[in-house]
């Protein structure tokens, strides 16, 4: 790539050469794109025959393997616009909160460009999509470029060009980021929805936009006085430290094998608790008074259904699924990394929903407990009703938050942590118990869950103390 000029303007001796690699590179790529648009826009059969034999020959080979399909499914969904704005959006924050605002500026604009560039090539060329035997998937519009393609290209790409400095093993870094746009470029031709010149192209266009774009911020770069690297060292190399995600915390955890020992004995009690509980409840309280105020509140609360209520709930209920928990956890978590600077809260967080899941499902299949004798506005579920799983995840994750927040914030603010914690699953709770999916004592095992393990990682980890050479002391914002 482009190199500093010597003091007197001249190139250095043996680097001439090297001026013209980059402008080759954008002629060759120019080149492809254009040809596969030429050849698509022709309609010419030897291209058109191989496109829709490769469509035929995957198709064949996925549509009869369902275990196929669901993993092609998962890997093209890396591709989709839900991932990718997660993705340049966590970037931009982080890049924000690190008060890097140039590289903000290029990854917003690179990321934005191709929602434009997608849509307009598209309607530009017009190619409608595969039509195959036994349709695995659906996709809506037209068939070039592949938006996936082109998509995961830029998006993926632009984030290996900024935050690269900050990477310790960068080949690896590298191949690994190929690997995964390659990946979500050969499931949209397996899945059916694009031919293989549609992806080729995706690609190329993606890098043909990737170095318009890097160019153009190197461009910057020189001007403002900056020197100018080679982009195998990432667009602006000074920015390691501040873009490093955790530079101030290399062990997150001390002594992390006596700790999981900890964690694991506590995993087990906390079970072993909730499996008693649950044992007493679905054998011994189906003729005592508690069995019938169970029962007694889902039917008082049925009386008050309303098409407008039944919505209300459903929202509600939602507020507690596994999608929304994740949503919840992926927002949270990149953010809290970015500000504190550390690990520590993350493994906090992860390990708080990792036992709340496992805890949840080898207690519902161990307690197998019936669902409320009462009308269900859900479908039916694969888990039995004792505990709670959608209250238990709504309270394991806002009161994660709610103990980092509180530990680390100073602003009066903070508590408006501890009011989600509190009205997120009293919400959720209400809203299960009113479509007939959950006893009122499914709720006390949710909150026994959530008090027992969430209260054990919080001993065990100590989650708001900063590092490892300055135990017990507080780590505030």
């Amino acid at each position: 790539m482009a190199v500093d000029a010597a003091p007197s303007g001249e190139v250095p001796p043996g680097r001439s050469a090297g001026r013209w690699v980059p402008l080759l590179v954008v002629v060759a790529v120019g080149l492809g794109f254009g040809l596969l648009v030429l050849l698509v826009r022709l309609h010419l059969e030897p291209v058109m025959s191989v496109d829709r034999g490769v469509v035929r020959e995957l198709n064949e080979v996925v549509s009869p393997r369902s275990y196929l399909v669901n993993a092609l499914n998962g890997i093209t969904r890396l591709g989709g616009q839900p991932v990718m704005l997660w993705l340049v959006g966590v970037a931009a924050v982080l890049l924000l909160v690190r008060r890097r605002f140039h590289l903000t500026v290029y990854l917003l604009a690179t990321a934005a460009g191709t929602l434009l560039l997608v849509p307009s090539v598209k309607s530009l060329v017009g190619r409608l999509r595969p039509v195959v035997e036994a349709p695995v998937a659906v996709a809506l519009g037209n068939s070039f470029p592949s938006g996936h393609a082109l998509g995961s290209m830029v998006v993926y790409g632009a984030v290996l060009l900024v935050f690269l400095p900050a990477v310790r093993y960068r080949r690896l870094f590298i191949s690994a980021v190929g690997l995964i746009v390659f990946a979500i470029g050969v499931t949209r031709i397996a899945l059916g929805v694009h031919y293989l010149t549609d992806v080729l192209a995706g690609w190329l266009l993606g890098v043909l936009w990737l170095i318009a774009t890097a160019y153009a911020f190197r461009v910057w770069r020189r001007e403002a006085g900056h020197p100018v690297v080679p982009l195998d060292e990432g667009l602006e190399p000074t920015a390691a430290e501040a873009i490093k995600p955790a530079p101030d915390s290399s062990r997150p955890i001390p002594h992390w094998w006596v700790k999981a020992t900890e964690i694991l004995t506590g995993w087990v009690f906390t079970f072993g608790i909730l499996y008693v509980v649950g044992y007493l409840l679905k054998n011994y309280t189906e003729s005592t008074w508690l069995g019938r105020f169970d029962d007694g509140v889902v039917r008082w609360l049925q009386a008050f259904r309303t098409p407008a209520l039944d919505d209300v709930s459903w929202v509600w209920s939602k507020a507690g699924d596994t999608h929304a928990i994740l949503a919840v956890s992926l927002v949270f978590c990149p953010i809290a990394l970015a500000v504190w600077r550390q690990w520590r809260p993350m493994v906090f967080v992860a390990l708080t929903m990792a036992g709340e899941l496992t805890l949840f499902l080898c207690t519902a299949a161990a307690v197998q407990r019936d669902r409320p004798p009462a009308a269900q506005l859900d479908d039916p579920m694969p888990t039995s009703s004792f505990p709670a799983g959608h209250i238990a995840a709504t309270m394991c994750i806002w009161v994660a938050i709610a103990v980092l927040v509180m530990g680390r914030v100073r602003s009066r603010w903070r508590w408006l942590a501890v009011v989600l914690a509190v009205v997120m699953p009293a919400g959720v709770a209400l809203s299960r118990m009113y479509r007939g999916m959950h006893h009122p004592t499914d709720l006390l095992g949710a909150a026994i869950l959530t008090a027992l393990w969430a209260g054990l990682l919080w001993w065990a980890l100590r989650p708001n103390v900063r590092g490892t050479s300055s135990a017990g002391r507080s780590a505030w914002c």
